[in-house]
């Protein structure tokens, strides 16, 4: 994209509501222009080619073709930033997540309820996000399985509970996070995540990287005891936070103010984390826009844990990692083929 013009946005939706809402949102910020609608695949791909936008908002569900196939050929033929848009529900969130595997930047989830009111709400978020697509690092589809790091066991089952990993991501994290996941051996302590992501979608994710990795993955829920060589993924429009009684960590999983405009907040995890674990912890902090885990991951290295940053090069955005290196709160900054590597490497240390 050229610096200094507008952000120039093609907006695929078969629903006449959406469109509009989408275009008047994305047409008051001087910093976009909506080049055209379309209203099936069909049509956005002559579009895309007529137009050149810079970013495509695709629905997931249309007629003549789904978003998922288009997005699959766009992605062969044409790779650009996409924001897929999605339904707030079990399916919508199955659909998103494939649609991210297969190389959509990020994606908004409109309210089932409310369209109008629900849409208003989220007009900052729209804007933000379809300008931080226009500046992302478009990767294609990457999902084979990552062999897990070869390493001596860490400790029997119950002798890690004074260990902890705590990872934060936002845009491009899904699958960053899976990537890091899937290089772990099982035997590794306790981990807790922070993905911003709406209810709905956190658990949805969990269940795919459960199936997907070595380690066991789930939601985490209030009260949870956190045990080595499972992750917990903190829920949608909750803080997740640890605490600690002796050996023992749990989860905490709180809906107090959002933090950084985020709920859940990396911030949160990692200044919890810092407070309960010290030094015996390792902090990740991946790919994302904004600046939240920058603080809470100085505050885990100013504590004496290990910390490492994604770089540059291997971000779909470079903002959080950024934000943290700036502050002085990363001991490493690392592609992200090597976190995994680092971390069991730092385990042993």
């Amino acid at each position: 994209m050229a610096e200094g013009r507008p952000v120039r946005v093609l907006i695929v939706d078969d629903s006449v509501v959406i469109r509009q809402l989408l275009k008047d949102i994305l047409s008051r910020d001087s910093e976009i222009e909506v080049v055209g609608t379309a209203t099936d695949p069909i049509d956005a791909y002559d579009k895309i080619v007529q137009l050149k936008p810079d970013v495509l908002t695709l629905d997931v569900e249309m007629p003549r073709m789904d978003g998922i196939t288009f997005l699959s050929k766009l992605m062969r033929t044409h790779p650009m930033p996409v924001v897929m848009v999605s339904t707030l529900t079990r399916q919508g969130s199955e659909v998103t997540l494939k649609a991210l595997e297969i190389g959509a930047v990020d994606f908004i989830a409109k309210p089932t309820e409310s369209i109008f009111t629900g849409m208003s709400a989220l007009s900052h978020e729209i804007v933000m996000k379809v300008k931080t697509a226009a500046r992302a690092r478009v990767r294609t589809a990457h999902t084979e399985a990552v062999t897990p790091v070869a390493s001596p066991p860490l400790a029997k089952r119950g002798q890690c509970t004074a260990h902890l990993i705590a990872i934060g991501a936002s845009t491009g994290g899904p699958e960053a996070i899976r990537q890091v996941l899937q290089g772990l051996p099982a035997e590794v302590p306790p981990i807790v995540i922070v993905q911003h992501m709406p209810p709905v979608f956190t658990r949805s994710f969990a269940e795919r990287l459960d199936k997907l990795c070595t380690v066991r993955v789930k939601e985490a829920e209030d009260g949870d005891l956190l045990e080595p060589g499972h992750a917990y993924i903190a829920p949608g429009d909750y803080h997740l936070q640890v605490s600690r009684n002796g050996s023992q960590y749990r989860a905490r999983v709180v809906q107090t103010e959002p933090v950084n405009r985020h709920r859940p907040s990396v911030d949160v995890l990692f200044d919890s984390v810092a407070q309960t674990s010290g030094s015996a912890a390792v902090g990740v902090l991946l790919t994302g826009m904004g600046a939240d885990g920058a603080r809470g991951m100085k505050k885990m290295r100013d504590a004496g844990a290990c910390t490492i940053a994604q770089d540059e090069q291997t971000c779909v955005v470079f903002g959080m990692p950024r934000e943290a290196i700036a502050l002085g709160g990363a001991e490493f900054v690392l592609p992200l083929p090597q976190i995994a590597h680092k971390v069991v490497e730092l385990l042993h240390r």
